[in-house]
């Protein structure tokens, strides 16, 4: 009986004495495993650094800005143009520099206030970037009609809204645009109305109008090509005699109630250019010049795009 306790104490040392030296060993190998990959790490840090960088401006947007989306690869050999989506829709980039491309994104009134998800996909890559859309106080007006005005006709109504989507890859404007009228202000932008005591939803005023006088010259606010002309007397009831500007990368501008239209489908204009004069055509109470500014179909402010630019 003694000699099986001492037999079984020798086989516990033993053991005590492999299972210290097991976790030693383990202990020494773990740093080891663990030196080694901050070592690799380290030596693929520059691997891995992101070949996509983006960009969005303004810092603080508002309803109805236009957002400018710059994404930049750093590896000079991707030449794809950068995909950019917000929500559900995609929108295109177009190169504005070596390596770095540009999409531009259009908010309105009747967006709604908080967080834009916008992501941009390129080289492999995507990058996620969240902005903070901020609220905007509006201008509201209560009208009352009788009878009501004119509707529109389908026919100027598809040509508007083929106009509005046109996305061409050249870029014709550059730097501000100009003021298409001289006459003063005498709606701005994104007023919302009451139209017999019933607030519309989806209304807001998409664009700015001008009270020049009958025959005053309008002008091209930028450079592009004449992509739409419309007459009152073939169908154009409700927007008048209108001229439609394609300023390129899904920027467009519209001129409405003309008397006159210089100008031809087709035609390219620069920016100063009289394409037209003022005048009451179409639904209009008055001689004025209602200009629209559109990106991407949506009437955007036109106010940052005559004070601050987007090159």
């Amino acid at each position: 009986m003694i000699l099986q306790r001492l037999l079984d104490a020798s086989v516990m040392n033993r053991d005590c004495s492999l299972l210290t030296r097991f976790r030693l060993r383990s202990r020494c190998l773990h740093g080891l495993v663990r030196l080694v990959g901050a070592a690799t790490l380290a030596i693929a840090l520059p691997e891995m650094a992101l070949a996509l960088q983006v960009t969005v401006g303004p810092s603080s947007p508002k309803l109805g800005d236009t957002l400018t989306v710059v994404a930049r690869y750093d590896d000079p050999s991707l030449t794809t143009p950068p995909q950019v989506m917000l929500g559900n829709q995609v929108f295109q980039s177009f190169p504005i520099g070596p390596n770095q491309y540009r999409a531009l994104l259009p908010t309105t009134p009747l967006d709604r206030p908080g967080n834009l998800n916008i992501r941009v996909s390129g080289g492999n890559e995507s990058q996620a970037v969240a902005v903070r859309l901020g609220d905007r106080a509006f201008q509201t007006q209560s009208i009352w009609v009788r009878g009501g005005g004119s509707d529109g006709t389908d026919q100027e109504f598809d040509r508007v809204d083929a106009f509005k989507q046109l996305v061409t890859p050249e870029k014709y404007w550059n730097g501000k645009f100009l003021r298409p009228n001289q006459g003063p202000v005498t709606s701005e932008f994104g007023i919302r109305r009451y139209y017999n005591g019933e607030f519309a939803k989806d209304y807001y005023h998409r664009g700015v109008d001008y009270a020049g006088g009958t025959g005053s010259p309008v002008v091209a606010a930028a450079a592009g090509r004449v992509a739409l002309v419309g007459r009152e007397a073939q169908g154009f009831k409700l927007h008048g005699n209108t001229v439609g500007l394609d300023h390129g990368q899904g920027v467009t501008t519209i001129y409405l109630h003309l008397s006159r239209i210089n100008v031809k489908e087709g035609d390219l204009v620069q920016a100063g250019q009289v394409i037209g004069t003022v005048g009451a055509t179409g639904s209009a109470t008055g001689p004025h010049l209602h200009w629209g500014l559109y990106v991407h179909g949506q009437a955007v402010d036109p106010v940052p795009w005559r004070y601050t630019g987007f090159e």
